[in-house]
């Protein structure tokens, strides 16, 4: 595999890296041998598999779907991933992503607070009331704002308030305003700016304290959306 790790920061403890669109970040199974950013890791720091609780995705900490791009940190050694997993699930991590959804969002600024459950290998927004899902229901909250508005989308920051699988694009999906280009949850009626192969999502910014430190991380759209953008306008 050709393709390299834009790195944007290393030291001891942490790698942080600006994640291409199209690969996987772990495998999905033990047999499974496409290329990942778990396996490009391993090439340029092979100390990293032994690190962490899962052999499949050592050093992982948080995931981006395989179409969308952007920040993620990974943790060089146990200590460090075990402190990041630990804020990741105290919420203490804050993140915010790019994204074009379709249509236009009646507010400015709004918040969607959804419960999601597992369906299979997807994300579902929840309204069941039946005690036998109960377990599998987990709360999620997502907060927005618009950026610009376009003829048939709308571009907004999202802060997630929580992590779940997919939650960005389950929760916009659920009020009708997927995210551009998703082909798992646009529905349908899912609409694509010309010339764009994969779903306009973009992981741009990525905050954590680490040895008491705050670090922060921003990162540029990507030339594929950008054009894409270019050409809405």
């Amino acid at each position: 595999m050709t393709m390299k790790l834009k790195i944007i920061y290393e030291d001891n403890d942490v790698l942080v890296i600006d994640k291409p669109a199209g690969i996987a970040v772990h495998p999905a199974h033990k047999g499974d041998n496409k290329p990942t950013i778990v396996g490009l890791l391993s090439q340029i720091n092979p100390e990293i598999k032994s690190v962490g609780e899962n052999p499949l995705r050592p050093g992982i900490v948080h995931r981006l779907d395989k179409e969308t791009s952007g920040l993620m940190v990974i943790a060089k050694n146990n200590e460090t991933f075990f402190e990041l997993k630990k804020q990741f699930q105290e919420r203490k991590v804050e993140k915010k992503y790019i994204a074009l959804v379709s249509g236009a969002l009646e507010k400015d600024n709004g918040t969607i607070e959804i419960p999601l459950i597992k369906i299979g290998t997807r994300m579902s927004a929840s309204t069941r009331n039946d005690s036998k899902f109960k377990d599998k229901i987990r709360s999620a909250i997502t907060e927005y704002k618009v950026v610009k508005r376009y003829r048939e989308y709308t571009l907004v920051e999202i802060r997630p308030k929580t992590g779940r699988m997919h939650q960005i694009r389950v929760h916009f999906a659920s009020i009708n305003h997927p995210i551009a280009c998703d082909k798992l949850y646009g529905r349908k009626a899912k609409r694509c700016p010309p010339g764009l192969n994969r779903h306009f999502l973009h992981a741009s910014y990525l905050s954590f304290r680490l040895k008491s430190a705050l670090m922060e991380f921003e990162s540029e759209l990507p030339e594929d959306l950008s054009k894409a953008l270019q050409i809405l306008s």
